[in-house]
């Protein structure tokens, strides 16, 4: 088995531990884990239209409906959809004419989403089996694609972005909320990072991941949020002298979750 696969089963596993478990304080890694989750790094969901508690499991580091542009009778692709929360927010803004169709990996998500889905009754909504490097949907399909701190835990982030850019109609665009790295973490704060970012180890720097979205062929990129992951002063001190924690603070290094919009 090579890197890849193994880091995909162990996503795979752990989000299936959160499905079947609904952790409500799950994370990347979940908390059976020594990772501690995403809770650290989440937006808040309750206010907005179509919002359903039962498919928020924590698992999010933005709102990428927030700036996707979606418009009613909009084909909405959401990748690594979960229990179906980022769906049913954009499908209040699509309405019954719109087409939603969220992509996951975990058997046990699919699952969930789908016993959502019907309790809400929705008959324009669609949960696929399907990996994200080569997924189950037509080229040229959804005006909007969204995800929700997802592609950071994909190996493969070029095969990905391509094929996002593959599924999008023409002048189609996305919307993303993602985790980076800007600047080289010290070494005694890659286990704290890991701890409180859950999953880190698959993020890359924001300068290469913008670079990647280019590559695959999207226009017209740009930054719409950034958002400093903050790790605690009590973990911080563990691996750090108050005068390296002061400096560290100072200095532009360390993990953000952006929101970046896209076109093709």
């Amino acid at each position: 088995m090579n890197s890849d696969e193994s880091i995909k089963n162990v996503v795979k596993e752990k989000y299936g531990e959160i499905a079947i478990l609904n952790n409500q304080s799950g994370g990347c890694c979940g908390q059976g884990s020594k990772i501690v989750g995403y809770n650290v790094m989440k937006d808040e969901y309750d206010s907005l239209k179509g919002y359903v508690p039962e498919a928020d499991l924590n698992l999010g580091c933005g709102l990428p409906t927030e700036y996707a542009g979606i418009k009613e009778g909009n084909t909405v692709v959401d990748l690594g959809s979960g229990a179906g929360n980022d769906i049913f927010i954009a499908r209040a803004i699509t309405g019954e004419t719109g087409s939603l169709i969220g992509i996951d990996f975990t058997p046990e998500m699919i699952a969930k989403a789908n016993q959502n889905k019907e309790k809400l009754g929705y008959t324009n909504v669609e949960f696929k089996l399907g990996d994200i490097e080569e997924m189950p949907i037509a080229d040229n399909t959804a005006d909007v694609i969204v995800s929700n701190c997802v592609l950071n835990l994909v190996p493969n982030k070029q095969k990905a972005f391509s094929e996002m850019y593959r599924i999008l109609k023409p002048g189609g665009h996305f919307c993303v909320s993602d985790i980076v790295i800007k600047g080289e973490l010290p070494p005694e704060l890659k286990k704290s990072a890991e701890m409180y970012a859950g999953c880190v180890a698959g993020a890359v720097q924001q300068d290469e991941y913008l670079k990647i979205i280019s590559e695959a062929g999207f226009n017209n990129t740009e930054i719409k949020k950034v958002k400093t992951i903050h790790l605690p002063n009590e973990v911080l001190s563990k691996y750090q002298t108050p005068e390296e924690i002061v400096s560290f603070r100072k200095k532009e290094v360390g993990i953000f979750s952006i929101t970046v919009v896209a076109y093709k």
